[in-house]
Order: C-alpha cells, then structure tokens, then sequence
C-alpha cells in the first residue's frame, strides 16, 4: 500500500493506493505542521484516525509533503513519528512546496508556483528543479497574503478601530473576539496560525464590502511584490497557485497579477488530487 499526503496547518489529505494506482480509501486529519506542534500532537492526529490505524501495518510507501517541512530538523521530527506509525513502510518526506509543483505545474516547462492558504510561499521551477530565493520564518514574520496574514491584519484593524462600524459588528456576530479568548489561542494552544486564519472566512464571505476589498488587495499587492517579482523573469511566466485563499479569492487575486504584467496559470484548493495523477504516473 502506498500513502500519498498532503498537509497544510489547517488540514492533511491522505490517500492510499495500490500498486496498480486504485484508489484503497481516502481520509483527512487536522493538519500537521511540525514548526507548531509536538511530536505527540502529531502521532495522536494520525492513530486516533481509524482508516490510518487500522492499515498502518500494510503501509510500504509513504509520500508525505508538507507545510513546515522547509529545513531539515523539522522532517526529521516528522519521519520519525512515521517511522513509530509505519513501521514497515520507506518514507520521504518533502516540503509542500513540491505538491503544489507536481499539482500544477507542467513537467519540463518553466513556471512560478505559489501557495496562498493558511501560511504563503514562493518557488520557481525551471521544469525539474524547485528554486526559492526567500527562507521562510514562518506565521508570524512571513506569509504576506495568506489566511493567517488576513486574519492578523483583520484583529488588528478591530482592537485599533481601524474597520468601518457597520463591518466591525458583522464581525463581532461571527466569532468570539474577546481578548482573553484570542490571546489563549494564540498563546497557549497549538496551532496559532490556523486560528487566525479562521478569520479569513470573514473576508472571502463580505468580499464585496470596501474595507474587505482594500485589505485582500493590500495582502496580494505585498505577496507580489516579496515574493513573486524576486523572480526576474517572472513576467514571463505562467504563474501556478494552490491553496484556499487563491481559490476562493481568485478574481482579485487574478486583477493584482494582471496590474503588475503577469499571467495567472492554474489556480487549484488542494494539491492532493494532482498529487494522486503525479504519483500514478510514477508506477507506469
């Protein structure tokens, strides 16, 4: 059985194949990024899955891309909760960088591929080769455009009374925005990035509002500007994203790379369905 993943902070997708490439099954955990969790966090969203649990022994191949995976003490941490789990399965661990390649863009063609989900990234791929130019420092000095960069942006403006009366009590009906409940998650519980990027939810869903639109544009504008253009010849290039925030805000995400002279390419919510095609590929 072969074991194809996908993890972002939010979630992970998982699906197992046979060596023939048919579908076994397909299941989903919370995410598993290893910059914010445990070791433990992680091994225990992985066995108290029933489908992982019970097939963890048939498992011979794992394929795991991931967010958090960018250097190399993190895949470590991360292989050896594999290595616990599936113990008789070979193991590569990879950077979700490479999903978003193998989803979206095309093999032996120059590209520009980009993450804009919970967390943000950057890479050129010159058709074999993934390049970034900028390491990542993760949420809380990065990730320019991304849910937990709105997010942020978004309770700032509401502690600072920088969001319009009508939007900020929308805002209020829609989450708990005390203060002693927004600094326990982000201070005391894992996964500080995914909480603030639940907040996005409030922009793609009141997108048409002015302020909602000032900000989304400002989120891409800097996410092109760092990330994007460091590329020379990024211009002339298709430009590939992955991840929720592309998708659901793609018409303006599309507008911000057309005033600045680029081309967007395929826009996709998950890697994981590319990542399947990929891998079956592989087995020919």
């Amino acid at each position: 059985m072969i074991l194809i993943v996908d993890s972002g902070s939010t979630k992970t997708d998982w699906i197992a194949i046979n060596d023939k490439g048919e579908i076994l099954f397909q299941t989903q955990t919370l995410g598993l990024n290893p910059q914010v969790l445990t070791d433990y966090i992680i091994e225990e969203r992985i066995v108290n899955n029933f489908d992982l649990y019970q097939n963890r022994k048939s498992v011979t191949k794992l394929y795991f891309y991931g967010a958090g995976c960018g250097t190399e003490p993190p895949r470590v941490m991360i292989k050896g909760v594999f290595q616990n789990i599936f113990k008789s399965s070979e193991i590569l661990v990879k950077e979700d960088t490479f999903a978003a390649v193998y989803a979206t863009a095309e093999i032996n063609k120059e590209s520009i591929v980009c993450i804009l989900g919970t967390g943000s990234n950057c890479s050129y791929f010159d058709g074999v080769n993934v390049i970034q130019k900028i390491t990542s420092l993760g949420y809380i000095l990065m990730d320019d455009g991304s849910g937990n960069y709105f997010g942020r942006q978004l309770l700032r403006d509401y502690y600072f009374n920088r969001i319009p009366e009508l939007t900020a009590k929308k805002f209020e009906e829609d989450f708990d925005l005390e203060a002693e409940t927004i600094k326990n998650h982000l201070y005391k519980k894992p996964n500080p990035n995914t909480y603030l990027a639940k907040f996005a939810r409030f922009l793609i869903e009141n997108k048409e509002n002015k302020y909602a639109q000032k900000l989304i544009k400002k989120g891409m504008k800097l996410f092109v500007k760092r990330q994007i253009l460091q590329f020379p010849n990024a211009k002339d290039l298709p430009i590939h994203f992955t991840g929720s925030i592309a998708y659901y805000l793609r018409d303006e995400l599309t507008q911000v790379l057309k005033k600045h002279g680029l081309k967007a390419g395929n826009i996709v919510k998950r890697p994981i369905d590319g990542l399947l095609k990929y891998h079956i590929n592989l087995l020919d």
